[in-house]
């Protein structure tokens, strides 16, 4: 009935965590090496008169092959050595009787993480166990039964290739026959583990993919107006104007402007009709150098705007540099 109660809560166990979204880290081959303390609950062998046979807890020691599957599975196969003296028959002490135990059991195993290095695992597993007793008082017999076991356990992450654990096995064995003077009888074997070990192996951890590459860095917007000035009462090309409509130039010719529009301006000194025919005449002034350098004369439209569209707002009859100008737009 206990060993139903502890295999029984086991697979709750297993049922709950399945439900956990958590992917282990775990993948690979790996080795198990566990050594600790042993329980042997009391049992009997009635037919032979022993109603009562208490063990002394001693060790055992048990070594495990596994494979870690990608999520939180594991399973494994475990072999086992666990040796205890026998204490004493019908409360009679006993001196250098023992009960040793050799196993080898499968084991499927969830890990369930619960920290960044930390995991608790659930296991059953099942297999033989070959039970050697001697009681020195003329019995000494082996017999090989069925067992099975549950396992829980707290597994820490000490690098990618090593785990600490400490585990608690229930193991119990389907009741090995002995006969001694012909008197056959089965002994109820019921044990309890607590171990510490390490397990070694498991595949690399796959490195993180590296960042995206930074984006290429936006180009530069390309200007599509120009601007140049011209002396006082003047409409010809500076060597400065003339730099900045080699610009103009080359950019409407890499670019592919489909037209390029001048507009032409003054500042407020003079009379208005004066200032519209000399803003005319520096906008033409630069159609014809632009033109010169190879832009189609035919994609070029002047205007002038005389005094009207000041860059810098002035009274009348000043004299202002900056309203001496042309603007070329390319479209």
């Amino acid at each position: 009935m206990r060993l139903k109660m502890v295999l029984l809560a086991t697979a709750v166990g297993l049922g709950c965590t399945m439900t956990a979204a958590s992917a282990a880290e775990r993948h690979g081959w790996y080795v198990g090496l566990e050594a600790g303390w042993v329980h042997v609950n009391d049992t009997e062998l009635p037919l032979w008169g022993y109603d009562d046979i208490e063990f002394a807890n001693r060790w055992g020691a048990l070594g495990t092959v596994g494979f870690a599957f990608q999520g939180n599975w594991r399973l494994e196969f475990e072999a086992g050595y666990r040796n205890n003296d026998i204490d004493q028959i019908n409360l009679v002490p006993v001196n250098d009787g023992e009960l040793t135990e050799w196993s080898g059991l499968f084991n499927a195993i969830y890990n369930q993480p619960i920290a960044a290095k930390w995991s608790v695992d659930f296991g059953i597993g099942a297999g033989v166990d070959n039970v050697r007793l001697d009681d020195n008082a003329g019995f000494e017999g082996t017999d090989t039964a069925l067992a099975v076991q549950a396992i829980l356990g707290l597994t820490y992450r000490v690098s990618p290739h090593w785990d600490m654990m400490v585990n608690y096995r229930y193991l119990w064995a389907d009741k090995p026959e002995f006969t001694n003077q012909g008197v056959t009888d089965e002994l109820d074997i019921a044990k309890h583990t607590v171990t510490l070990g390490f397990r070694y192996g498991y595949d690399e951890v796959a490195a993180p993919p590296p960042p995206p590459p930074p984006p290429p860095p936006a180009a530069p917007p390309t200007v599509r107006q120009f601007i140049i000035f011209f002396g006082f009462n003047k409409c010809d090309i500076t060597p400065e104007a003339d730099r900045v409509l080699g610009d103009a130039a080359s950019t409407a010719k890499s670019t592919g402007a489909a037209s390029i529009r001048i507009v032409g301006h003054t500042d407020t000194s003079g009379s208005d009709v004066y200032n519209q025919r000399l803003s005319e005449c520096r906008a033409n002034a630069a159609k014809t150098n632009i033109a010169g350098k190879g832009v189609p004369a035919a994609s070029i439209s002047t205007s002038g705007k005389g005094e009207t569209e000041l860059m810098v707002q002035t009274g009348n009859s000043v004299k202002e540099p900056q309203n001496r100008r042309a603007t070329v737009d390319l479209e």
